[in-house]
């Protein structure tokens, strides 16, 4: 893959129409975001819209509608897709694109500014179309290619949604000596930070990276007798994090 520069210069192709089909959280965030930068949005429009009175069409719909949602929109318009797993196959025959945010979005809403976005195109206009669309809501694009796309999603599944299951297996366990949340949130804030500061090996803190075995055995005991159910993740988070805090030890100094 390769991070592309902002570039709104006038040899990029400018969509004056754009139509959003798929009134999900995605759908919504996106129309609200791309008609504040300027352009003329329509939508988000029910399944089953043509968008025939747009230059071009950005389907937000689920991964397995895709290919139903191309095949009603109306011949001669340039048409994308949001997901970050699937290709461009399902949009055939048209002209097509792909714009898929690398940020997460609730029924909030979503920031977009400063965030990846992984695109792709059928033709040289249709990228250009994608990284222009990406650079006006003030993402980081990034061109993924058709065989990456699996690993590419999956690194952003592990990166958000895991992350919020291992928040949940912690919220649970401490729940059970009664720690709350709330109590949770500036540790795991401070970690993200500090991920992302210095990079995992010397983010890595805690019992495991010390190599203090005494201590991740009385931890294991403690899962089996409280939430046993969370024993296999408790084991398998051990084993990954002492691979990691071996990488940092074999690193030069």
């Amino acid at each position: 893959m390769r991070e592309l520069e902002r570039d709104l210069s006038s040899d990029t192709p400018s969509c004056r129409q754009l139509a959003i089909v798929g009134r999900g959280r995605v759908g919504y965030a996106l129309t609200n975001a791309l008609a504040t930068a300027g352009y003329e949005v329509e939508g988000p429009l029910g399944r089953g819209a043509d968008g025939a009175g747009a230059d071009a069409v950005l389907l937000c719909v689920p991964d397995g509608e895709i290919a139903l949602a191309a095949a009603q929109i109306a011949p001669g318009r340039l048409v994308g897709h949001c997901s970050g797993a699937t290709g461009l196959g399902p949009l055939a025959p048209h002209e097509s694109f792909s714009l898929h945010p690398l940020m997460t979005v609730t029924a909030d809403g979503a920031d977009f500014a400063g965030a990846g976005a992984a695109i792709a195109g059928g033709t040289p206009r249709a990228v250009a179309l994608s990284r222009e669309l990406a650079g006006a809501l003030g993402m980081r694009p990034v061109e993924i290619g058709e065989a990456d796309r699996p690993a590419y999603h999956a690194a952003a599944s592990i990166a958000s949604n895991f992350l919020i299951t291992l928040e949940a297996a912690a919220e649970r366990l401490g729940a059970t000596v009664g720690l709350e949340r709330e109590q949770l949130v500036p540790l795991v804030r401070a970690t993200v930070e500090n991920w992302a500061r210095l990079g995992p090996e010397r983010a890595l803190t805690g019992p495991v990276a010390r190599g203090d075995e005494v201590t991740v055995a009385r931890q294991r005991e403690a899962v089996a007798e409280a939430a046993p159910e969370l024993l296999d993740l408790f084991d398998a988070l051990v084993q990954a994090t002492r691979a990691l805090a071996a990488e940092r030890e074999a690193q030069p100094a």
